[in-house]
């Protein structure tokens, strides 16, 4: 069932634009999703994620640009005769049938012979770990197990690209972890091309090879995780991403000049002496009680178990600078502290986002 991971673009979308009545949902957008890879579309609420799921699936033409599959014209070929299976977010389970039937359903429905039909639902019964509730309903199913069921019944036809459409917005947290790693394991083992459409940069953080940030109907950024979080191309990724603290002052051969505050530490930037710059320094890179900085008064001690986030007032600034700390921290509210860091921890972006 697996096929091979070569990293060979898969599906090349080119310059797609849609446009409902005055709504701009897509503007220009051009990505590349590899064969074999677990690709991410996220972004906030109406920034055309779904749209774009919804021209991949086939219930979206887009006014303009081309969308290929293996260098074939997918816009050309009919929703049911695409090698596309999307997982609905309600998962849209058939109540009357057993967990076995629904996952037969789409293979039903081609004619295929029984007893392929039975082999194929019994392997991937195997696979998301369900080989013992073939004969449930819905009903009498936890919500990751129903999840469970509808990913099968998606993968059960063999197709070359799955989306999935908030897989995971109808779980508790809990469940939510667990299921992470599951479709984690699961894309992996059946080597069918993954895309995701999620609000939640966490999830997407956790279970993308790549993701594409969207806004405003336009990409913002495609990049692995690790480099999104740590090198945001712009603005809108760095407040977007995580949680980020965003200065913004004009750039100096000592650092970054911000008025009532003074020269904070960044990267040498000699071409860019005289421009206005935001200097972006994650929280877990700013230091507590260090040696000169800046002072400030500690305004929030949230504590989360493995960390503890530190909001600091820092006269001049017009937000609390984060501070993120490994387990328990000695400051409470109201302590005078300093707060420092690493010029070379610093992301240099341009201005104000326009």
């Amino acid at each position: 069932m697996s096929q091979p991971r070569t990293g060979e673009p898969l599906v090349s979308i080119r310059s797609v634009s849609r446009r409902f009545g005055d709504v701009e949902a897509l503007q220009q957008v051009s990505l590349e999703i590899r064969q074999g890879e677990f690709f991410a579309l996220l972004g906030p609420s109406g920034c055309g994620k779904t749209t774009l799921l919804r021209i991949l699936a086939g219930f979206e033409q887009p006014d303009s640009g081309s969308v290929t599959l293996d260098g074939a014209d997918l816009l050309a070929v009919a929703p049911h005769r695409r090698p596309v299976n999307l997982m609905f977010q309600s998962y849209a389970l058939f109540p009357h049938l057993s967990v076995a039937k629904n996952i037969a359903y789409g293979l039903e429905r081609e004619r295929r012979p029984r007893n392929e039909i039975r082999e194929r639902v019994d392997e991937v019964l195997a696979t998301v770990g369900l080989t013992g509730l073939a004969r449930r309903r819905p009903h009498q199913l936890s919500g990751g197990q129903r999840q469970r069921v509808a990913l099968a019944r998606a993968i059960v036809k063999r197709p070359r690209l799955l989306l999935l459409d908030e897989p995971l917005s109808a779980l508790d947290k809990k469940v939510r972890a667990e299921m992470q790693l599951e479709l984690k394991r699961l894309q992996h083992e059946v080597g069918i091309t993954f895309v995701v459409v999620t609000h939640d940069q966490e999830e997407a953080m956790s279970l993308a090879d790549r993701i594409a940030v969207l806004n405003e109907g336009r990409v913002r950024q495609v990049d692995a995780p690790v480099p999104l979080y740590e090198r945001p191309g712009d603005l809108f990724v760095a407040d977007f991403i995580g949680a980020n603290n965003l200065i913004t002052g004009v750039l100096t051969s000592d650092g970054l000049r911000v008025p009532d505050v003074g020269v904070l530490p960044c990267p040498a930037a000699p071409d860019r002496v005289g421009a206005t710059a935001t200097l972006a320094v994650r929280p877990e890179r700013v230091r507590l009680g260090a040696d000169g900085g800046l002072a400030g008064v500690v305004r929030d001690v949230t504590f989360f178990g493995g960390t503890t986030r530190v909001a600091v007032e820092v006269p001049g600034l017009d937000r609390p600078l984060l501070a993120t700390v490994a387990g328990a921290t000695a400051v409470a509210l109201g302590d005078e502290t300093r707060v420092d860091w690493p010029g070379a921890d610093v992301v240099l972006l341009d201005g104000p986002d326009r």
